[in-house]
């Protein structure tokens, strides 16, 4: 008896994780033990005899004990029978200590005294929860909810202590993800659990203001938008009539040359006492 304590005090010194307990008195029970952790799979409701036990998983032998000595044959360090409460323990579980296990006892003379099966799963616990809520457009809240690790995760929530009711979400589409409606508050919390683990977190969270930036944005982009027209407009009404003003400047300021035409004396006719007549005659170029 002082061995089997000394054995199971060694075994709890090394063991890390999460403990999880389960009653397989019930033939065919579903058992689950933690990742990294401890299962102790209850078999019977009192202490009886065994003069010899076999337990298997998934028909291979994992440990024979014989009069309170472990045979050699078969060896499971991880696996301990504790006769005081008749349940055996499995330290550091692993994904592959899942699978049905099945425990014989023997009497004195060999035959079978007795026989449990259970089904074990092994489960990576939920380590953390993280909440984040952002304000929508109306008022509303969407508030999401993340969990590291866990198989399985399942998700709940509550607000100042009470399940959430319809008149408080608008959609719940995703159990991890909720959308509260206007003028709800008060101290929300979201629970992430599994078979072999649960852990929540807890927002206190204030009402969100109807959000009129869109509206703003769509009247501020319209505002921009005949701004800018209207300077284009401007731009080109201007340059039309610098145009106009610079043509009619051209017009005006055109040069006068003069061609210096020179008549000769015909025959027959007098000339005056100056000479040769000169004809001036005005000609225009642009």
């Amino acid at each position: 008896m002082a061995s089997w304590l000394g054995l199971l005090l060694m075994m709890c010194g090394v063991s890390h994780g999460v403990e999880t307990y389960c009653d397989g008195r019930q033939n065919g029970t579903q058992c689950y033990g933690a990742l990294g952790g401890t299962v102790n799979i209850q078999l019977m409701s009192q202490i009886l005899e065994i003069p010899r036990y076999q337990l298997f998983r998934n028909s291979v032998k994992i440990r024979d004990v014989k009069n309170n000595t472990v045979l050699p044959n078969v060896t499971e360090h991880r696996l301990l029978f504790v006769r005081s409460n008749v349940t055996f323990r499995i330290n550091n579980l692993n994904k592959n200590d899942s699978g049905n296990y099945t425990l014989q006892f023997f009497c004195s003379d060999g035959t079978l005294s007795g026989l449990w099966t259970l089904r074990l799963f092994i489960q990576a616990p939920v380590s953390s929860v993280l909440l984040v809520s952002e304000c929508l457009s109306q008022g509303e809240m969407r508030v999401s909810c993340s969990s590291e690790g866990g198989d399985s995760p399942q998700y709940s929530w509550t607000l100042d202590g009470r399940t959430l009711t319809d008149a408080e979400l608008s959609v719940n589409n995703e159990t991890n993800n909720i959308t509260l409606k206007q003028n709800v508050s008060g101290c929300l919390v979201c629970s992430v659990r599994n078979n072999v683990s649960d852990v929540s977190k807890e927002q206190c969270i204030a009402t969100c203001e109807a959000d009129f930036l869109p509206l703003i944005s769509g009247v501020v982009s319209a505002l921009l938008i005949l701004l800018v027209v209207g300077v284009a407009l401007v731009c080109v009404q201007r340059k039309k009539q610098k145009n106009k003003s610079t043509k009619k400047a051209e017009k005006e300021d055109q040069e006068v040359m003069y061609a210096d035409v020179r008549v000769m004396q015909q025959q027959g006719k007098p000339v005056d006492e100056g000479g040769e007549k000169v004809l001036y005659g005005q000609v225009k170029f642009s």
